[in-house]
């Protein structure tokens, strides 16, 4: 799976002026802390502080990706009250930031690396367990829905000054779960070690670690979220080929507690070193009903429900077409579901760059939304295995993109920095659902439509592509037929 992504306001500091020392000032947040993924992050503007006891040093995110969006705040800052010391400029580099950054990488490895490879395990348990595919589909889209939604609490717990503990009960979750899917054989088995468990368990390590790294970097932050987020294309590649080596040899059970294995080699080094960098802090409120006062926002939440409700269909279902309709082999299929994750590594990072450089997020997210929508009709006339490569390929491409482009898209829509955080956090409650039910309901229209996937490919589309009409409906909210940067 794709997974998906992903917020572009980072925690940042600054020194206290000489005439200031006096003053005890609080670190605290604004917004709240939610999460999702994935991709590069770039850049901030900084307004300068008159007062420490009253103004707010904010910063306008302006690009970046699932990733660094996700870890938006709006901050006051300046020293803790607790020790009364400048904390610091972030290092900027050095081992003991870039070893976060690798730390980062091996954590979304872990979480979305391991969400994304759910297509290889939808035609498994379709074919041993007998399961309609909308049965199957629920295991993986349960894991995407708690993954963002769980980060609205997991990251006002690392907040709190929980980090470690959060990431620690995270990993031994999602391991405790990997082994015990070794052990399932019957579907609600599968249903809570996957889905609910594993789920659990990502959410719990994947949105303190997106907040964590950012804290540790100013001018680099951008290749630093970007080495991170590329641990979702690793992950999707890794998974994925160790299930179709394994397989056939040893059989399910020993190629689950590889996997595991894996997962407790690259984490146990997180759970050592990963540190948190700044003190506690207060979290702001979790809804800002205002919000859907304003028809640029309600808009562009509305676009990404739908962009989110068809965009998973194709990495869960792509191994299923390969082995139903064209014929191939089950390690065919995976090597499909190889190239449509490992595309995504440059579908995160250059929409975000050239977005940087010449549009705003918006203005690339809008044409990317639409190939999507326009390459996933185009499945419809997929019939041999070179035109699977092709599609598989494109798709992975364009919906990278989506997934990366739409955190940092609501910083263009939003005029008070510090409702940004919660804000990001509604929205991406909205991608939850439409993330948890996208999936099933085409899973239920193959079995509907006697095993073909015309019905699901067409649901695909035109939810991707009413998703797009929204979007440029947001755009036209928010300046106009006035071409600008947005």
């Amino acid at each position: 799976m794709a997974a998906g992504q992903p917020l572009n306001s980072y925690p940042h500091q600054t020194e206290l002026q000489d005439s200031e020392k006096d003053h005890d000032v609080e670190l605290h947040d604004t917004g709240s802390d939610n999460f999702v993924p994935i991709a590069e992050v770039a850049g901030d503007e900084e307004d300068g502080i008159d007062h420490c006891r009253e103004k707010e040093l904010t910063k306008t995110p302006t690009h970046g990706s699932n990733v660094g969006a996700l870890a938006s705040r709006t901050l006051s800052l300046v020293r803790t009250r607790e020790s009364g010391k400048d904390i610091g400029p972030p290092p900027d580099g050095g081992f003991k930031a870039w070893s976060q950054v690798a730390l980062g990488h091996f954590v979304i490895f872990n979480t979305w690396g391991y969400i994304n490879s759910f297509g290889v395990f939808q035609s498994y348990y379709t074919e041993s367990l007998g399961r309609p595919p909308s049965d199957i589909s629920w295991v993986g889209s349960i894991q995407i829905f708690l993954l963002f939604f769980i980060g609205t609490f997991s990251g006002r717990a690392t907040d709190a000054g929980y980090f470690k503990a959060v990431l620690t009960a995270g990993a031994v979750l999602e391991l405790f779960c990997i082994f015990m899917t070794s052990l399932s054989t019957q579907y609600w088995q599968l249903f809570l070690a996957q889905g609910i468990g594993q789920g659990l368990g990502c959410g719990l390590m994947f949105c303190p670690t997106i907040a964590l790294i950012p804290t540790y970097f100013t001018k680099k932050r951008a290749i630093a979220m970007g080495i991170v987020a590329s641990g979702s294309a690793t992950g999707g590649l890794v998974f994925p080929a160790v299930v179709m080596r394994l397989l056939p040899r040893v059989g399910y059970g020993w190629t689950m507690r590889t996997l595991g294995f894996i997962s407790l080699g690259t984490l146990i080094p997180c759970l050592l070193f990963l540190k948190q960098r700044l003190p506690p802090r207060r979290s702001g409120p979790l809804l800002e009903l205002s919000a859907f006062k304003e028809l640029p926002y309600v808009c562009f939440a509305t676009g990404m429900f739908l962009n989110f409700w068809g965009i998973y269909v194709s990495f869960f279902y792509i191994g299923s077409f390969g082995r139903d309709v064209i014929g191939v082999s089950q390690s065919t299929s995976i090597d499909v579901l190889l190239v449509m994750n490992g595309v995504g590594l440059v579908g995160r990072l250059i929409p975000n760059l050239m977005a940087d450089l010449y549009t705003g997020p918006l203005n690339m997210l809008i044409p990317f939304s639409l190939c999507t929508g326009v390459v996933a009709y185009c499945w419809t006339a997929v019939h041999d295995l070179q035109g699977l490569y092709i599609f598989s390929a494109l798709y992975g491409l364009f919906a990278a993109g989506i997934q990366s482009l739409f955190p940092a898209t609501l910083s263009t829509l939003t005029t008070d920095l510090k409702k940004t955080g919660v804000r990001m956090g509604m929205v991406l409650s909205v991608v939850a659902v439409a993330a948890l039910i996208g999936s099933p309901i085409a899973g239920a229209l193959i079995q509907r439509d006697n095993g073909e996937y015309l019905y699901a490919q067409m649901f695909m589309g035109s939810a991707v592509l009413a998703g797009t009409i929204t979007l440029i409906g947001a755009r036209l909210a928010k300046l106009g037929f006035v071409w600008q940067r947005a």
